[in-house]
């Protein structure tokens, strides 16, 4: 029997349920924090982030998922438009001839596994403030507060704390809303995965990854968490409001799409 459960058994439940909680807002939230605040490097980094504020005000931005969709989606029609990348994304740049504007990271498991991948691209990089031990900071490697714990929230700043949504797209648009674009357009968010489990729970893909663009997205030996599509709503009914109480929207250009929360619009009349 281990500590944890042999304290799990003999503390009483309301106890152990407080120490639990505690436990993991140090870990996933509070010591972050706490570096934040004491850190040269976030307040540098924090500049650098100040350089986006409404840098885009007016203008329309893409965020790029990276379900199947994307094969039959032409992204040649993005030349010159702005367009945020998410996680493995750059698999797609030499097979597409593609790449993205930028690239966002916040999921752990992505990080640890990826991150020498991600610093040697030559494009700006967001990633979360708790993977800061990967990567060196600079014009080119900015950090964001992200966090998966309460209270779940919609902010428009991104040099203070972020909630992560269940989902990277969520990030992005709380980016592309601080970056000051008036209309977000999704691509490639399928919102449909073949692997099925509780959400959140941690797998090894046994084989080539069927819920990509790419098998190799996550394919045999990647470690990765199942998706939580009820709460990644709960966070895109937030964006939706926050863009629509200021005149912004968000756009559902996914072909074939099963996310219900933006309006749907045909991609290919976009251009």
């Amino acid at each position: 029997m281990t500590a944890k459960s042999t304290l799990k058994k003999i503390l009483p439940e309301p106890l152990w349920r407080f120490g639990s909680d505690r436990y993991w807002t140090w870990h996933n939230r509070d010591r972050h924090l706490l570096a934040r605040i004491f850190s040269p490097v976030w307040m540098n980094n924090k500049a650098r982030l100040e350089t986006y504020r409404n840098k885009y005000a007016g203008q329309r931005c893409f965020i790029v998922g990276n379900g199947p969709s994307l094969r039959n989606t032409d992204l040649s029609q993005l030349a010159g438009e702005f367009t945020f990348g998410m996680n493995r994304i750059y698999l797609a740049f030499e097979e597409y001839d593609f790449k993205t504007s930028c690239l966002v990271a916040v999921n752990d498991l992505v990080l640890e596994q990826c991150h020498a991948d991600i610093s040697a691209l030559d494009i700006p990089k967001f990633v979360t403030w708790r993977a800061r031990r990967y990567f060196e900071a600079g014009p080119e490697m900015l950090f964001l507060d992200t966090d998966y714990t309460l209270p779940e929230s919609f902010t428009g700043d991104a040099t203070d704390r972020m909630f992560e949504g269940f989902t990277v797209t969520y990030v992005c648009l709380q980016l592309a809303y601080f970056m000051g674009f008036s209309e977000a357009i999704l691509i490639g968010v399928d919102h449909s995965f073949v692997t099925q489990g509780p959400a959140n729970a941690t797998v090894t893909s046994e084989g080539d990854d069927p819920n990509h663009f790419s098998g190799q997205y996550f394919g045999k030996g990647f470690r990765w968490q199942l998706p939580d599509l009820e709460g990644s709503e709960r966070a895109y009914q937030m964006a939706r409001a926050a863009y629509e109480a200021d005149g912004r929207k968000v756009l559902d250009a996914t072909v074939d799409g099963k996310l219900t929360v933006f309006e749907k619009v045909d991609y290919e009349s976009l251009f």
